[in-house]
């Protein structure tokens, strides 16, 4: 996804975030050991990061751009600590919140959890919390972000506040009964447009099925639920936070359809390929970075289903009405037809693979 999702453009946050350093307000550890909670690839980052310094970042894209700037991508050892934490903090609050508190857990004592967020995506609201956590900060602005650190880590920690943070993360189940958690797409809800899809699926989607943007797995529960000859699923999802509550939902399906139908989980950008033919797909891609409309996301969705696609494939997706796919479907597939329009989102199927 990287040409369409470009995890290494502009990052206001991540440029705030070394401000601290530039005007000596911080120094970077002697050990060179730093854990950074959230890591997305950027010239300042491959300024600053030395060989001690371990990335955590469970989005594929930005992961892999990571990697390819040569960062340690990693999830340490439960009981490693390291005396510097940076954290690029998530706009959910739920999900901010447990963050905070597991860059607290992972500082040693005496170390510094430093944080930077853009003053519109809950700057505020994160400088508060992570003071609640942790105890008086110390902060600056800079590019229309707020950048703030603790002091030196010791008995000012909220320890029961900790605890109940990190339990923020695990996975519940949302109004409509299925496992999720804070930050997945949709988390507390079924979002309208799967439903729409999920409603319009054809019985007779037959043979082995992909679900590209799985997400916590809600329409790979319903392809289960409603298409008896689906003999296999494969759930393509680029967040790795949405296997575990995935993986329970698709088991629960199991169990109350009765079947055991095969599935498997795989952390992977969809708009790379796919490394297996199907019979049909189901997406509902995403189409936004942000705030900000990126159609070719869903472009790339397409493309990579008519890639992936056997000859007699079906493709059935759900979008936004206004996003103009029309014309790439019509360039990868014979037979394109709208199925329903409601709720401000049209369900498509197209079958018919050009070559």
């Amino acid at each position: 996804m990287a040409a369409v999702f470009n995890a290494a453009a502009s990052d206001a946050a991540l440029e705030a975030l070394f401000v601290p350093f530039d005007v000596g307000q911080l120094r970077l550890p002697a050990d060179g050991r730093v854990l950074f909670l959230r890591a997305r690839d950027g010239f300042r980052l491959r300024e600053m990061a030395g060989a001690g310094w371990t990335c955590e970042q469970s989005f594929r894209p930005f992961a892999d751009a990571l990697e390819r700037s040569g960062m340690r991508v990693a999830t340490p050892d439960l009981d490693a600590c390291f005396p510097l934490v940076l954290v690029l903090p998530p706009r959910q609050r739920d999900e901010a919140r447990a963050l905070f508190a597991h860059a607290v857990r992972r500082a040693m004592p005496g170390g510094v959890v430093l944080a930077a967020m853009p003053n519109a995506e809950g700057a505020r609201s994160g400088e508060s919390d992570l003071a609640r956590l942790a105890g008086p900060l110390q902060q600056l602005s800079k590019h229309k972000c707020r950048v703030f650190w603790t002091q030196p880590l010791g008995d000012g920690v909220e320890h029961a506040l900790l605890d109940e943070w990190l339990a923020l993360d695990a996975p519940r189940r949302n109004a409509a009964g299925y496992m999720s958690r804070p930050g997945l797409f949709a988390w507390d809800r079924v979002d309208t447009a799967s439903a729409l899809l999920a409603a319009h699926l054809p019985a007779d989607l037959a043979g082995a099925v992909a679900d590209l943007g799985a997400g916590y797995g809600y329409l790979s529960a319903q392809v289960m639920a409603r298409c008896p000859g689906a003999t296999c699923i494969d759930l393509y999802e680029a967040e790795a936070r949405a296997f575990e509550p995935a993986r329970l939902n698709l088991a629960q399906a199991q169990r109350e359809c009765g079947r055991e139908v095969p599935f498997s989980l795989h952390w992977h950008d969809v708009a790379e390929g796919l490394p297996r033919r199907y019979d049909a797909i189901v997406s509902n891609p995403p189409f936004h970075q942000g705030r900000a409309d990126l159609p070719e996301l869903g472009r790339a969705f397409i493309d990579t289903a008519a890639n992936a696609l056997l000859p007699h494939g079906r493709l059935w997706l759900v979008a936004n009405r206004h996003l103009p796919y029309e014309s790439t479907l019509a360039a990868r597939f014979n037979q394109v037809r709208t199925v329903t329009v409601a709720e401000g989102f049209k369900v498509i199927e197209a079958n018919g693979v050009r070559a």
